[in-house]
């Protein structure tokens, strides 16, 4: 779990294509990711119908998003080929901040689901833009806060909003034609609850404390990712802590004003949210 201080899905396709949940309402088919213990939700239509798998092969991406529509894909950042491109090259794709992002990664494995997720997101953003992985150019946006130039991280010209979220072995990236943010956390130990619970607002500690101390870790991750998600699609982060806005820790997300949050399926000891601005992009 990303903790503020802190700098911050997933199967391997058995094709390297396109994998899915199956559509909430319709009945369309899709193939059953293997993954235990994926909870089937019902996400508003506009919103999210399915979480597509990136593995090892070069993905059927489709058509960008429209409107208020989302596309989400997981990968698992332990593949040695993500979307046809070897993690082993991947400084041929990336650029010089991603370069120098991944060679402080002390560990070899944090360095290896880095290029990882990094690949992953520009083979995805390029398969929407046209244009290949390593001719994808990356931007940071105003920052809200400071007006500083380490906002939201963006494609150059905005043709598409993404974001990216990785954690234990898993990313998560969503696309689409108005901001958002996406997250995922491994469920953390009973120690994170202590430590981060004074941190939150106060109704959120208060059902947090109120719920059987085996369930906090996971109740704690439902509130952590719907209050990343949205943090990163407005581009403040955790620079003006964690107390706003309210997500509740119930099952299903509190109601922002302004904005659409869902939770996302997950394999079991995971948990993910989505954060869409509901209006027209800014």
């Amino acid at each position: 779990m990303t903790r503020p201080g802190d700098t911050g899905a997933a199967a391997r396709s058995r094709d390297g294509g396109r994998e899915t949940f199956p559509r909430p309402r319709d009945g369309r088919r899709g193939a059953e990711p293997p993954w235990s213990g994926v909870p089937r939700l019902d996400y508003p239509r506009r919103v999210i119908e399915y979480v597509n798998q990136l593995g090892g092969g070069p993905p059927r991406i489709g058509a960008p998003p429209q409107g208020g529509d989302v596309s989400v894909w997981a990968l698992s950042t332990t593949l040695d080929v993500v979307g046809g491109h070897r993690v082993t090259e991947a400084h041929s794709l990336l650029d010089a901040t991603e370069r120098d992002a991944a060679s402080r990664r002390r560990q070899q494995a944090d360095r290896h689901r880095y290029l990882a997720s990094h690949i992953g997101l520009r083979v995805l953003l390029g398969g929407y833009l046209g244009l290949a992985p390593e001719r994808v150019s990356l931007v940071r946006e105003v920052c809200p806060c400071c007006g500083g130039p380490h906002g939201r991280p963006a494609v150059a010209g905005g043709a598409v909003h993404f974001s990216l979220s990785h954690s234990g072995d898993l990313a998560y990236f969503a696309f689409a034609r108005v901001p958002l943010g996406v997250d995922v956390e491994a469920i953390p130990g009973a120690e994170a609850v202590t430590d981060v619970l004074n941190s939150l607002h106060p109704d959120e500690s208060a059902e947090l404390r109120a719920v059987a101390e085996p369930g906090r870790p996971g109740a704690l991750a439902r509130v952590w990712c719907r209050k990343e998600a949205y943090l990163k699609a407005t581009g403040t982060g955790l620079a003006l802590g964690l107390v706003e806005p309210y997500v509740g820790s119930a099952p299903a997300p509190a109601p922002v004003e302004g904005w659409t949050l869902a939770d996302l399926p997950a394999p079991r000891g995971y948990a993910a949210a989505l954060a869409v601005q509901a209006g027209p992009a800014a």
